[in-house]
Parts: structure tokens; sequence; C-alpha cells
């Protein structure tokens, strides 16, 4: 049995003619950047994220730039952040001349650890820009408290949850703003590279779309310095028709992963945490997994499909070897980078196939060596 890690096609075929014909408005408008799709998409956004406010941005790496650059992150500021995580977290912070402070992960959720951020603030921190992995919310209570002592602020990239919850409010909702990416792997994925900021702050919304176009807000005309960060209307007229269904399928990916839970119960597998308080919408299913090289290669050859989120902690990234750490720095990240299994959990997945995976998994790492 075949069992891709994602089949975007079983989600496009069902939307395919109310897609084709969003897709033709924008053509037969030729308003191609920006403008009125883009605009109906921001709205119907924010109030799904629970903002006053959201921005249609060019990729969820541009958001993180985009709101940073509005927080007047400077070269030589530090900004605390996860050492587990996608590498546009921290490159991005890089990118503005800013220094990267990495922090370790709590091992059950994989989202940052308060307590590590504690000890990481010095008179330079800036900003904490917290995570919310694979689909669940860090723990924004403790995050903020921790900030608001300081006198920083607080920036979500929550790249991987859309629709997720803490305590019934939405990720993007918790901090000053939140940063989302719509990458076609996402929960709510474009045709193409997309991204959008979120946030109730209308002083700091009115920045980042300066920023978004080049720091500009009549032609020709330049406040400050921004950059190309611009939605295009085709992807923001995809993006609006595929929001009306977001809910239905995180209850998929939700329904799949309690499949995988009661599968797997008992075993040496350790299935995701969910946090009390919080409502995932499972971007990704991540397992740990003894041997994990060996079992990923068993799954391929059986057909299916998995993947790693991630091999290497960023702190052991070659190219911010210049920041000094070296391996044992951030254990727990170190750990979660040997043992974590992404598993297939797409709302489209059939129920045999879910039980084919879980069966080859229990059998591979219930064999000996």
């Amino acid at each position: 049995m075949k069992v891709p890690l994602l089949d975007l096609r079983g989600q496009y075929a069902p939307l395919r003619n109310e897609i084709r014909l969003a897709i033709d408005q924008v053509c037969d408008a030729q308003a191609l950047i920006l403008g009125s799709h883009v605009e109906r998409f921001e709205r119907n956004l924010a109030a799904y994220c629970q903002t006053a406010f959201a921005i249609g941005l060019s990729s969820g790496t541009d958001a993180l730039l985009c709101a940073m650059m509005a927080m007047d992150i400077r070269p030589g500021d530090e900004v605390i952040c996860p050492a587990f995580t996608f590498f546009a977290t921290a490159g991005s912070i890089a990118r503005l001349g800013a220094v990267p402070v990495f922090v370790d992960i709590l091992p059950d959720t994989f989202n940052l650890d308060p307590d590590s951020v504690k000890a990481r603030i010095t008179g330079k921190t800036k900003a904490i820009l917290p995570v919310h992995l694979f689909g669940q919310t860090a723990d924004m209570e403790a995050i903020n408290a921790i900030a608001a002592g300081h006198g920083i602020k607080v920036i979500e990239d929550a790249a991987q949850a859309i629709g997720a919850r803490q305590n019934g409010k939405a990720a993007c909702s918790l901090s000053l703003a939140g940063c989302l990416s719509f990458y076609p792997t996402k929960n709510l994925g474009a045709f193409g590279d997309a991204g959008a900021v979120c946030s109730s702050d209308a002083d700091f919304i009115e920045k980042c779309c300066l920023i978004r176009v080049h720091g500009s807000a009549h032609t020709y005309h330049h406040k400050l310095i921004g950059a190309n960060f611009r939605l295009d209307a085709i992807q923001a007229a995809v993006l609006d028709v595929k929001l009306k269904y977001l809910d239905s399928w995180h209850e998929a990916r939700r329904a799949n992963a309690a499949m995988y839970d009661k599968l797997l119960a008992g075993s040496p597998i350790v299935t995701p945490k969910i946090a009390p308080g919080n409502v995932s919408i499972y971007n990704q299913y991540v397992v740990r997994v003894p041997n994990r090289d060996a079992v990923q290669k068993s799954l391929s050859q059986l057909g299916i499909g998995s993947a790693v989120y991630y091999p290497i902690p960023l702190h052991l990234q070659e190219c911010f070897a210049y920041l000094g750490r070296r391996e044992g720095d951030f254990p727990v990240s170190e750990q979660a980078c040997r043992d974590v299994l992404a598993l297939p959990v797409y709302p489209e997945l059939l129920p045999e196939q879910i039980e084919y995976v879980a069966e080859q998994l229990l059998q591979l790492v219930a064999q000996p060596g």
C-alpha cells in the first residue's frame, strides 16, 4: 500500500471548479498584485485569527522579516528563539543584523521552554519569537509574562499553526503579532509562496503595510526603507476559497491523529502531547522513535512517506557557527533531532492507510537492532 506523506491532489479535486473560477476572476480583472482580492482575503483572515487586522505578504519568511522591521529590530539587537525550528525563524533575525539567541525546547510539545528564556534575557534583548511548532501554540501565558516583566515584545511564528487555539484564543492573537506561512504544504496552502502578518495594533499594521511596498504610502514617496513583500492577487483568491474549508480540514487531521494515538498506545513510540488548554491543528503528526533513521528508510521501502523535521538544531548549523554554540548546549533540541519522525496526517487519509502506517511502524520498532 502506498501512503504518501502528503497528497495535495486529494484536497484540490473537490475544489477545482471553485478555485479555477476565483483565478479566472483575477485574470479577467488583471489586478494581479494587492487589490480587491487581497483585501477581501485579509478581512476574512483577520476574522479567522481573531485579530483586528491582517496583511497579505509574499511568504512566511517575509512575514517574519516585515514584522521585525516594523518593530525596528536593528543590528546588534538580540531576539530569543528556539534552537529547534525551521531555519527561517532564526534566519530572518540574522538577515536584519540582529543576533538570534537560542533557547531549548520542552521535550513533550517541542515548543520553546519559558524557563530557558528567563536565563537568556539581557539588556540587548529586543523581542521573543516563540514558534507554534507542528500545529500547537507555545506557552504564551508564561512567555508574555516574562516579556512584560522586562519590557520586551513578543511575535508569534505561527507558520505551522493557523487555527490553533490556546484557552479559546487563536494563534496570532496571543501577542503583538503573528506571522503565517501559506506554503503549499501548510494546512492553508497557496499555489506558491504566500504569507501574512496578523495583529490588533493599528500602528504596527500601518507600518507593516508601508514596509511591504518599499516604505511607500504614495508612489515614489518613501517614508522609510521597506522591501517588496507584496501578495499576488491569485494567491489571495486561492487562499480565500480554501479558508472556508480550513476548520473541516483541521477536524480531519485531529481525527487522524487520534486514530494514530490509539493504535500506537503502549508502544515504544512516543506520540504527540498536546498541552492543557491547547487545540492543535496537526500541521505535522510527529512521533519519537528509536533508531529513527533506519526506521524511516524501512518505511520508505514499504511505500510509506515520512519526514524528519528537523535533523540539525539551529545552533549547530554551519551558518550560525559565529555565535559560538556547541553540541550539548541545548540537549533537548539535540535529542529531538535524533528522534523525531513525521507521519502522514493529511485530511484525505483513509482509515486503512493509517492502520497500515501504524502496523508497519510498530513492527519496525519491535524488531531487534
